[in-house]
């Protein structure tokens, strides 16, 4: 949204970029309003491409000079700097980002003020522990295999999660060597200024890590930017298709992390107050505005009553109301785009053959922001649009199935392979059905993200993995240098 001019609570109208704020090249602004109120909280600058070109050319020189040349040492000391400062502003990260996009403060006090801090801190001390460089014996005498960085990084996070998805990226990048600009998302305007402010205070080197709000045709811009060396994107499956050709004509690396439409297996033997126990982290985090979340619920035949009675009372019983009040466990949509989106979906649901068992409406108690009652349809054929496209709310589908094989044909029918999970009181069998869905990550009896173990998709659920050790090698090149034997011994 452009305006000429707004009263807001902050005010946020210039750019991080080679360690300095800067005035932004263009004049279009971003009023970001509070989801659970539809009222203005702050006023942003929006990036043009001449504000992403100066981002990355900072990011080019700061590669090319100091922190090309800093030891994994320095830059691990640097990293924990960055990971103290952020840890000090930690409540009021989360609490700005709970009223940008309404997620329950308890969730953002863990994504948004805990984890970055803890993600630098976990890839400073895996970058000290990691040989960059390794001699093998070859035939011709050695070969030293080498690490280096990829280079400039460019960085584009979506809403849902901005303060730890941006970290999932910064954090491995900086660890690597590399230099970032990061494009957030307009609907999460403001949060990202926290980086930067905490980034002056850790001392990280000028255009180490660079800031620049924009919308899509500045992201385009940095995605195709000459000096970029790698795109890290997370977002939605079409702009990542839009994303990966690009990369793919210019050979840029590039990870992908997309959406997904994940299923819930309820096995014939599951204990269903475990289930239930579980449903809120599975299947309605984050208000359903995750990626992850299992908004397919396949039910046996056997107990399928039973199931379609314990969700449809799990979602009528969730408190819907202020993020910021630690007893709701359903804020407001993130914007009035995202509740026209989960409305339209609902009214799709309500036309096909499913049955609608709990909400399905706006709650009537709640005249302000953007909030819609957790929602549930049973009788769901997985062929319907709201069994295969991603909703991005607080809304489930429920279909029966006939044995564990049927079970795991529908959670494969979908375009997706990002989350899943399996429920049964027999471990090994949940065990044995996981391994059998084509899914990035898939949790038996819970699901909750291991920030230390790989994450991201198969299929239309994006390329590479972010998470974990094995992230550091999105943002390291390897060399061969072909050498004498005596290599070896030193």
């Amino acid at each position: 949204m452009t305006v000429t001019a707004a009263r807001t609570e902050l005010e946020r109208t210039r750019f991080f970029i080679d360690g300095e704020w800067v005035m932004p090249r263009g004049s279009d602004t971003h009023v970001a309003l509070e989801a659970a109120t539809g009222t203005p909280l702050g006023t942003a600058s929006l990036g043009t491409d001449a504000d992403i070109d100066a981002a990355v050319h900072a990011a080019h020189r700061a590669l090319e000079g100091p922190w090309g040349h800093t030891t994994a040492a320095e830059r691990a000391t640097v990293m924990r700097r960055f990971a103290d400062a952020l840890s000090a502003r930690a409540d009021e990260t989360s609490t700005l980002v709970s009223r940008e996009n309404g997620m329950p403060i308890a969730l953002s006090n863990a994504f948004n003020g805990a984890a970055p801090a803890g993600l630098l801190r976990m890839y400073a001390d895996l970058i000290e522990t990691m040989p960059l460089e390794e001699a093998r014996p070859s035939p011709s005498g050695a070969t030293i295999v080498r690490r280096e960085p990829v280079g400039v990084v460019g960085a584009i996070t979506p809403w849902n999660y901005p303060q730890v998805l941006a970290m999932m990226k910064i954090a491995p990048a900086l660890a690597a060597g590399c230099t970032v600009v990061l494009k957030p998302s307009p609907e999460t305007a403001l949060d990202g200024y926290i980086l930067g402010d905490a980034a002056i205070e850790a001392g990280l080197p000028p255009g180490v890590l660079n800031i620049v709000l924009a919308g899509r045709e500045a992201g385009a811009a940095l995605v195709s930017h000459p000096l970029v060396d790698k795109i890290a994107f997370t977002g939605s499956t079409a702009a990542g298709r839009l994303i990966g050709a690009e990369c793919g004509r210019l050979i840029r690396r590039c990870t992908l992390e997309l959406g997904g439409k994940s299923a819930a297996i309820v096995l014939d033997d599951t204990d269903i107050a475990t289930f239930v126990a579980g449903l809120g982290d599975a299947s309605f985090q984050n208000n359903g505005q995750t990626c992850t979340v299992q908004s397919r619920i396949l039910a046996p035949r056997s107990r399928y009553a039973e199931v379609v009675d314990a969700v449809a009372h799990f979602a009528r019983d969730m408190i819907v109301g202020d993020p910021l009040d630690p007893a709701v466990t359903c804020g407001p949509m993130a914007s009035q785009a995202q509740l026209e989106r989960v409305l339209g979906y609902i009214d799709a649901g309500k036309r096909s053959s499913a049955r609608l068992v709990a909400g399905g409406a706006r709650p009537a108690a709640l005249s302000r922001g953007w909030f819609v009652e957790p929602t549930v349809f049973a009788d769901v054929d997985n062929s319907e649009r709201i069994a295969q496209e991603e909703i991005f709310g607080p809304v489930v589908t429920i279909t029966p199935y006939d044995g564990d094989d049927e079970a795991v044909r529908l959670a494969n029918d979908s375009e997706y392979g990002l989350g899943g999970s399996v429920w049964t009181s027999d471990e090994e069998r949940g065990l044995a059905v996981a391994r059998r869905i084509r899914t990035g990550t898939i949790g038996v009896n819970y699901y909750l993200q291991d920030l230390g173990a790989p994450f991201g998709g198969m299929k239309s659920s994006g390329l590479g993995r972010e998470l974990g050790p094995e992230a550091l090698d999105n943002y390291l090149e390897y060399k061969s240098i072909y050498a004498s034997a005596d290599q070896l011994h030193r």
